[in-house]
């Protein structure tokens, strides 16, 4: 009997010893541990905490062992918190296989800073030695703030600190995404960025760009969202209605064409602004592709100004883009072709010379005219190639016909970019060497509309040709605002009137006879020879030659036409030398 009591004695004693050593163990897991463990009863109320929450939180067992665990989260969070609590004990049943349930919330902390945790909370309510909830609550102040820096360099744009492209498109989503909201996007390009990174360097140009972004936080509303999405691009979307929406870029665009006073520099550009609503189009790429062609727009209407996106504007755009992808190339396609309307004499109808018009016959697009494919070409940096095309071709078929004893001239078409070539001169003397053909019996043509851009630059070329032996034309004249003065500047031999000041007899609406009669008897007292262009019926060609033209064209005589017709034509008539 004594033996089994002392045997007994000695297993609790080694029981309790064992026991000590588990807890002693427990103690000190817990205490190294990263994380704050509390025990929290039906009430609410936290019963224990691990040592740990002194030495991460600065917390003692005064400050939390008797309080509501709601108590210690931050005002705003503790509704949370206590819902997510009350809602676990509601449960009749403990979450199964072991799940437990995440709160988020902000804990003061012993020093009274706010930290960001994260807790784990489990149901041990049916663990008899626990028969609470056990809260397992970690810092993540540190994640939270390197995902705040993520979500910075995600969508933020780093130089300047405003949205980048890929904030811009989630704005616009949220935006598109509440019923009845209006609102509309302004996409900014800034011309003239690459000219201050060359001559001034980087530095230079990272400082617009941030004088930029100044600015536009400074004209937008506080509901509205600037974003930089490329390198000289910008874009706002703001929350106002279509006529506000155009005010605010008007404001924008103010504020950006304003001079940059930088130490050391002062640096203008020139803006260009499209603007789409926010609800138009199947999607956000559909609303920024709106905003984009808008603003292609403004930029080719001459840039510092504003443009709203329609359809209409968007059949032309994509048309440009459609002759700006085919163009290059078209030469080397065999894709370019000339047609020649003649020019004949109004007395005997005897053709005189010939003009050569371009016409690209392009598989994609059809057969474009010049109105539409010079402008692409000067852009693109092809015009002068396409001229250099054009005279070589017309030389050679004044060639051809010259060998059959067609003494005839032959007319081109010169733009003010090709004139304005320092070896202009020289390359159409090469050409006319090249094909063995007569200076006198080439005539270049300048439209009136290009001759106010740089008079003196034209005379001096102009002048260059006359002294080669080429006849210099003035092409629609009364259609640009060439002055009298100007005229009498140009070294031309030829005036072309332009078929607006040729309208048909008795017409009162446009009385424009009288101005016939003027410009050709300014004309014969400038010694130069006059032409009408584009009569388009037999009563605008009486009205020529009663004003005295003794030289016409158009559809009432002849329309332009391929070589071969043109040849046949030409054999009817005894065209005698020059």
């Amino acid at each position: 009997m004594v033996v089994r009591e002392v045997l007994s004695a000695l297993d609790i004693r080694s029981y309790a010893r064992r026991l000590a050593r588990q807890e002693a163990h427990f103690r000190s897991m817990v205490a190294g541990a990263n994380d704050v463990t509390m025990i929290v009863g039906e009430d609410l109320i936290v019963r224990w905490q691990s040592p740990a929450a002194a030495r991460l939180f600065g917390l003692s067992d005064a400050d939390v062992i008797g309080r509501s665990f709601g108590e210690l989260m931050h005002p705003e969070d503790a509704p949370d918190v206590t819902a997510s609590l009350t809602a676990m004990l509601a449960r009749r049943e403990p979450i199964e296989d072991g799940r437990t349930q995440l709160v988020s919330a902000r804990l003061r902390d012993g020093n009274g800073n706010w930290r960001d945790t994260e807790s784990t909370i489990s149901d041990q309510r049916d663990v008899p030695e626990v028969g609470a909830l056990v809260v397992h609550m970690r810092d993540v102040g540190e994640r939270r703030r390197l995902e705040r820096t993520l979500h910075q360099l995600a969508f933020t744009d780093q130089l300047t600190g405003l949205a980048n492209r890929r904030e811009l498109m989630r704005t616009i989503v949220t935006q598109r995404s509440v019923p009845g909201h209006g609102g509309a996007l302004l996409v900014i390009d800034l011309h003239g960025m690459a000219g201050i990174n060359e001559i001034r360097g980087r530095e230079v140009g990272d400082a617009v760009l941030i004088e930029v972004a100044h600015r536009l936080r400074a004209t937008i509303g506080s509901d509205d969202v600037a974003a930089r999405i490329a390198g000289d691009e910008f874009a706002v979307v703001t929350v106002e209605k279509p006529v506000m929406a155009y005010a605010l870029a008007t404001r924008v665009l103010t504020a950006l064409i304003e001079p940059y006073h930088l130490p050391g520099a002062t640096v203008h550009l020139n803006v260009s602004i499209g603007l789409a609503e926010v609800s138009g189009g199947d999607s956000v790429d559909d609303v920024l592709r709106r905003a984009d062609l808008a603003r292609r727009r403004a930029k080719q209407l001459g840039r510092n100004r504003v443009e709203w996106y329609d359809s209409y504007l968007e059949e032309q755009l994509i048309r440009r883009m459609d002759l700006e992808r085919e163009l290059p190339g078209a030469i080397e396609r065999g894709e370019f072709d000339l047609v020649y309307q003649p020019v004949l004499g109004l007395e005997d109808g005897r053709p005189v010379g010939v003009e050569a018009l371009l016409r690209w016959r392009s598989p994609m697009l059809g057969t474009v005219l010049p109105a539409e494919l010079l402008p692409v070409a000067e852009d693109l940096g092809l015009i002068d190639e396409i001229g250099q095309w054009v005279r070589q071709q017309a030389c050679r078929q004044l060639a051809a016909w010259s060998q059959l004893g067609k003494d005839l001239w032959m007319a081109v078409n010169v733009s003010h970019r090709e004139l304005a070539a320092p070896d202009f001169v020289s390359r159409v003397a090469a050409t006319l060497a090249a094909h063995r053909v007569a200076p006198e019996r080439l005539v270049v043509e300048i439209a009136e509309s290009r001759v106010a851009a740089d008079v003196p630059a034209v005379v001096t070329q102009l002048a260059g040709l006359r002294a080669l032996g080429v006849r210099t034309a003035l092409d629609d004249f009364g259609a640009g605002q060439a002055s009298l003065a100007q005229l009498r500047r140009l070294p031309v031999d030829i005036l072309k009137i332009d078929r607006a000041l040729v309208t048909e007899p008795g017409d009162r609406r446009n009385p424009t006879r009288p101005l016939i009669d003027v410009v050709v008897s300014l004309g014969r007292r400038l010694g130069l020879e006059i032409f009408a262009e584009g009569l388009e019926s037999n009563g605008q060609v009486e009205q020529a030659r009663d004003a005295g033209c003794r030289y016409a064209q158009g559809f009432a005589l002849i329309r332009p036409a391929p070589a071969e017709r043109i040849e046949a034509f030409l054999a009817e008539f005894h065209i005698p030398s020059m």
